[in-house]
């Protein structure tokens, strides 16, 4: 006589990856950047020690007739003091490089960050929204003829801090750490130098591998001051380049199938074969991949406890995770590859539950900052644009925040080994380089000229909000 399924879809909260080893916290790792899939000529690690463009110039350095909508002085202003920054911020990258810290971890980063920003005059709140390795850092400035008709801008930002189980920093947080501490430093000079009024807001933001923790900091209200939000990732690319695409909305489903144990030769027809749900639904999921999409992604594993040639497993666990171009391509995906675990707990006679994880919307690149950073990269930081679509074939929580905000998340090129892309040793290696710094420099540069003005110039942060789409 057959049990009846039971099948149980519950959401559950980012905290439940605290829960095992470190190795177990790996099949949550959600892989952020691509490998190349461009085909363009990667900047490989023997290519590194070839010196870069200048990029100190105020403006004329590439020969553009209209460099920056920013003043000369201003830009001095902000080249400089990164420029000033560069040994205290090498130092930090490494610090976090040489301590790392896989998701909800981030103790000594939070530490570590949280001293820095309060020496350089933030208001820092630690542990923000009783996130226990989540902070902001706040700095304010009012100019001398600010008298409260007119509102008060704010450039908000976000460092990374997290790293990958067993690899370390193999997808470059700490240069995203010590990036996002660097436009905020730089913009807070140009803010008193100039007497500018302005808000800087920055986030130190956990568990981006796998823990979703931008979306815990959207839930508690972390972005809602904000104008706009800007951050940057490192990855493998062309020599010298940057580039500004998509990346795809994802969500986890974890499975588990419960069947009953029995002696694998005397009795197997008293058993229930978890393991065999398992692989039937394994295998339909593969011959579902026939039927979808060619930018549709689905990949898993099985796990399972106890395991003997001699039982039947009464257990079999399964992680998936179901990625799509957008948020709502996803929500349609991920119902045809639970039919296949559903199917396959009635065929086995097993029992079957399902949690679905926080799903990570599409990186929604804002139109207008796009055009404006990119403008910036190329004529003063003489960075070219690469085909490369930022994050796409990965995923990232900072899409959420593109659908809260007007935002931008461009890549940029770091010089790396051969097949040595994100979630590599290799990558770990590069991310440690002297080249990947100065990378992560002039790129903080262009973002701190493309958050000035936000803040300062109204009518483009009004075309900034206008081009911001929070459909999903």
């Amino acid at each position: 006589m057959s049990r009846k399924e039971e099948s149980q879809i519950q959401p559950t909260r980012p905290e439940s990856h605290l829960q095992g080893s470190a190795t177990a916290c790996l099949h949550h790792t959600i892989p952020c950047e691509p490998v190349n899939p461009s085909g363009q000529d990667i900047w490989t690690l023997h290519d590194s020690d070839e010196d870069l463009p200048p990029y100190e110039g105020s403006g004329t350095t590439f020969g553009k007739e209209e460099t920056s909508w920013l003043s000369d002085e201003i830009m001095k202003t902000l080249n400089t003091r990164i420029n000033e920054l560069s040994p205290a911020l090498r130092e930090l990258s490494l610090k976090i490089h040489d301590h790392p810290e896989i998701m909800w971890q981030e103790h000594y980063a939070h530490d570590t960050l949280t001293e820095l920003m309060a020496s350089y005059g933030f208001s820092v709140k630690q542990h923000y929204l009783d996130i226990e390795t989540a902070w902001r850092a706040d700095f304010q400035h009012r100019s001398s003829s600010f008298d409260g008709s007119t509102p008060v801008r704010t450039l908000g930002l976000n460092s990374e801090m997290d790293a990958l189980p067993g690899i370390g920093h193999a997808c470059g947080h700490n240069l995203i750490a010590i990036a996002g501490v660097a436009v905020a430093l730089a913009a807070k000079t140009v803010l008193e130098k100039h007497d500018i009024t302005g808000n800087i807001i920055l986030l130190g933001t956990p568990a981006e591998e796998g823990g979703a923790g931008k979306v815990r900091l959207i839930e508690g209200g972390g972005y809602k001051d904000m104008d706009i939000c800007l951050m940057c990732h490192p990855g493998p690319g062309p020599k010298n380049s940057s580039g500004t695409g998509s990346a795809l909305a994802l969500t986890g489903i974890n499975v588990e199938f419960f069947g009953h144990t029995a002696h694998a030769s005397a009795a197997p027809w008293e058993g229930q074969n978890a393991l065999d749900a398992a692989f039937l639904a394994y295998s339909a999921v593969s011959v579902l991949r026939q039927q979808i999409r060619p930018d549709h992604r689905v990949h898993g594993i099985i796990e399972g406890r106890n395991w003997a040639p001699n039982i039947i497993p009464d257990y079999a666990k399964m992680r998936w995770l179901v990625r799509a171009p957008s948020a709502a391509q996803v929500e349609v995906l991920q119902e045809r590859v639970i039919n296949c675990f559903k199917g396959t707990a009635q065929a086995s006679d097993c029992r079957l539950e399902i949690n679905m994880t926080e799903t990570m919307y599409d990186l929604r690149q804002n139109d207008v900052l796009t055009h404006e950073y990119q403008r910036i990269i190329q004529d003063n930081y003489g960075m070219s644009l690469n085909s490369m679509e930022g994050a796409i074939g990965g995923s990232t929580d900072f899409g959420n925040v593109t659908y809260e905000l007007p935002s931008l998340h461009p890549s940029f090129a770091i010089p790396t080994q051969p097949n040595g892309g994100n979630h590599t040793p290799g990558f770990t290696d590069a991310a440690r380089t002297k080249a990947a710094h100065e990378c992560t420099l002039r790129v903080s540069k262009a973002l701190t000229q493309l958050g000035l003005r936000a803040i300062m110039d109204e009518a483009f942060l009004g075309q900034v909000k206008e081009a911001f789409n929070p459909n999903k």
